[in-house]
């Protein structure tokens, strides 16, 4: 990873996306963007695995440091995972590059 950043992606029931940003930001991030989408199962699926899907959802994304990334998901999920009415999933993607975020890369910071 380049730059030092991850992107995470929470994917959570409609109206949730604020208690998954506040849940973030206590665990480290600065930021973040809510998309709104819709989610789509099987009726098999939801069968076997005894759940029912809401099909309105709220994907927040945040992109943070390699070093807060562990934090920020362990938070997320204990907030808003699959256990909870928000019945998030939350994963992080790897961040190839990136332009705009701020003037110090991460890499930088650490050296100081």
């Amino acid at each position: 990873m380049k730059n030092g950043y991850k992107c995470i992606l929470a994917i959570v029931n409609n109206g949730f996306s604020e208690e998954a940003m506040e849940a973030a930001k206590a665990c480290g991030a600065k930021g973040g963007t809510i998309l709104h989408g819709r989610g789509t199962i099987s009726k098999e699926a939801e069968k076997i695995f005894n759940i029912t899907i809401q099909p309105e959802k709220e994907i927040v994304m945040i992109l943070a440091t390699a070093d807060k990334i562990d934090g920020i998901l362990k938070g997320l999920y204990a907030a808003i995972g699959t256990s909870t009415k928000a019945q998030g999933i939350v994963f992080a993607i790897p961040v190839d590059e990136a332009i705009g975020l701020d003037t110090v890369k991460p890499d930088a910071a650490k050296a100081k």
